[in-house]
């Protein structure tokens, strides 16, 4: 007789998906159908979502309406300091959250839960980068490249460039300032600036912006007001009215890209970075530095 076969083990069926698990695939085929997401972007918010939902059955939840602030803010803790895994960056932990409080919202808007408990809690505050200073070289090209020009545009672009980077002003204070604002004296020239918050600072004019401003007020500026109304405004766009931070953003850009420098990474803040990078490599003692910059920190 032929031996009987050995039995074969028998497969245990697999437990059958949670709350959380239905809720998870729920929402990821309603980022595929409804938002369109790409299967790259949809693997990534699997990832995340499947990381959040084991740590919340570690902690006895197995549905989406029995999850709880406290949960959340565990959760993410948990992702900073690697206590589930592998510990993530700022920015990375950053997007995890944003995966959960978009799947808590869903869970509200399907009637998966009553409440969103991650409404209140933010992802940690990720560094601030500093934009990269320019170099002496290239903000005198800049400047030389925003006077380009005849007429009375380039005498202004000229001199609000010049201002901006020998005061290392913020463009909304430098488009905010009237004529009486400044002393243009010989010896002390200077800007009374309004910062933030109402702040209040007088900040020394160094002479190159103040031959350019004066150039500017006497040679441009009339010509600019003769279209306006009457404004105190020291710096006016063609229509004789004060200048917008938009503007002056273009002016910048637009002088960067005729001085050959990537026009992208140039902003305003770049100038007052580089003000700021300048006088500390000159010497500068970094306390006037900071009350010149009208904050705390540079």
């Amino acid at each position: 007789m032929r031996p009987e076969p050995a039995p074969q083990p028998v497969a245990e069926p697999p437990d059958p998906p949670d709350a959380l698990e239905r809720a998870v695939g729920a929402y990821l085929d309603h980022l595929a159908v409804e938002r369109g997401l790409a299967r790259n972007t949809l693997a990534a918010y699997r990832r995340d979502l499947d990381r959040y939902a084991a740590f919340l059955r570690g902690r006895g939840r197995r549905a989406p309406g029995e999850v709880a602030e406290d949960d959340v803010r565990a959760f993410v803790t948990a992702l900073r300091s690697g206590a589930d895994g592998a510990p993530l960056a700022a920015s990375s932990t950053a997007r995890v959250v944003a995966a959960v409080h978009g799947w808590h919202r869903f869970c509200v808007l399907e009637a998966w839960a009553d409440a969103d408990p991650s409404a209140a809690v933010r992802p940690p505050a990720q560094p601030r980068r500093l934009p990269r200073a320019m170099s002496v070289d290239d903000v005198g090209r800049l400047l030389d490249a925003a006077g380009q020009g005849e007429g009375p545009v380039p005498l202004r672009d000229r001199a609000l460039l010049e201002l901006l980077y020998s005061t290392g002003a913020r463009i909304s204070e430098v488009v905010g300032l009237d004529v009486d604002d400044l002393d243009l004296d010989r010896d002390h020239a200077s800007a009374h600036l309004l910062g933030k918050g109402g702040k209040e600072r007088v900040v020394p004019v160094g002479s190159f912006a103040r031959d350019a401003v004066e150039a500017y007020l006497v040679r441009a500026r009339p010509a600019l007001a003769a279209g306006g109304r009457g404004t105190p405004a020291v710096f006016l766009n063609t229509r004789g009215a004060r200048l917008s931070r938009q503007t002056a953003w273009a002016v910048l850009r637009q002088a960067a890209r005729r001085a050959g420098l990537p026009a992208d990474e140039i902003s305003p803040h770049t100038l007052r970075h580089s003000f700021a990078t300048h006088l500390l490599a000159g010497g500068a003692d970094v306390r006037v530095v900071q009350e010149l910059l009208g904050h705390a920190s540079v």
